[in-house]
């Protein structure tokens, strides 16, 4: 499947409508593929979840111009089913974030976001005037900084529908976890900058940015948090839901 205007591809593991059917929308992050996802794809498939395991390019366009580009797909996805929700990883979430302003489904459910850069990162800030940052991140990249223009804080809207997100304290980006990032941090985001005003939970797990897509806790959370819209009680996160409600209590939301 392709969408103009960003070359855009898609993989739906069910093209058929069926009566009562719950959708998962999942969105990597900027230099990623759909195939980085694929475990947590097959863990909702699992639970019967109809999913859409979308391929942006990510370090080839602005943001404004990937949303553009992925909403058609994630309308026509969202017409067969009872509930479309999103997963989102990194930059996805804000990917996530955009299609939702702009053609926010009727049957919108649920969102969980893995380590997404709501308010920004001090790591862009540092680098997104550096040639190399700019050729390997592309035009995106550079609107990962913590000053937001004012067309892509219109664009990521208020959050006004159910939203999980999951942060990483764990890095081996040692640079960037020292020397850049507030801590605690995964090495590409403070756990602080992955809160948004009105989320309705956080988590905070002991894994890295790269790697929490795979982590199993994070998977179950994620899974747990699209059924019931909350983290808690999910089996073998208890530590880690007491480490959210610390993060909680110490971390401003950013919009």
């Amino acid at each position: 499947m392709t969408a103009s205007p960003v070359d855009l591809k898609g993989r739906s593991a069910d093209a058929r409508k069926t009566d009562g059917a719950e959708g998962i929308v999942l969105l990597h992050g900027i230099a990623r593929r759909s195939a980085s996802l694929g475990r947590m794809e097959r863990a909702f498939r699992a639970e019967g979840y109809r999913t859409l395991n979308l391929d942006y390019p990510g370090r080839k366009a602005t943001i404004q111009t990937i949303v553009e580009g992925a909403a058609p797909q994630v309308t026509a996805f969202a017409s067969g089913l009872r509930r479309l929700h999103f997963v989102t990883h990194s930059m996805g979430g804000l990917v996530a974030r955009g299609i939702i302003t702009r053609y926010r489904p009727a049957n919108l459910g649920r969102v969980v976001m893995l380590g997404p850069p709501n308010g920004g990162s001090e790591v862009a800030d540092f680098l997104h005037r550096m040639r190399p940052y700019r050729l390997f991140f592309g035009p995106a990249g550079a609107q990962l900084t913590t000053h937001r223009s004012e067309a892509l804080t219109t664009l990521l809207g208020e959050i006004d529908f159910p939203l999980g997100v999951i942060a990483a304290d764990r890095s081996v980006w040692l640079i960037e976890s020292f020397l850049i990032l507030p801590r605690p941090n995964d090495g590409r985001v403070s756990v602080a900058r992955t809160r948004v005003s009105g989320m309705s939970d956080h988590l905070t797990l002991h894994t890295t940015h790269d790697l929490m897509i795979l982590n199993r806790a994070a998977i179950t959370a994620s899974l747990r948090f699209i059924r019931h819209g909350r983290f808690r009680d999910a089996p073998g996160i208890e530590e880690a839901t007491q480490t959210a409600a610390v993060a909680a209590s110490a971390s401003p939301p950013y919009l």
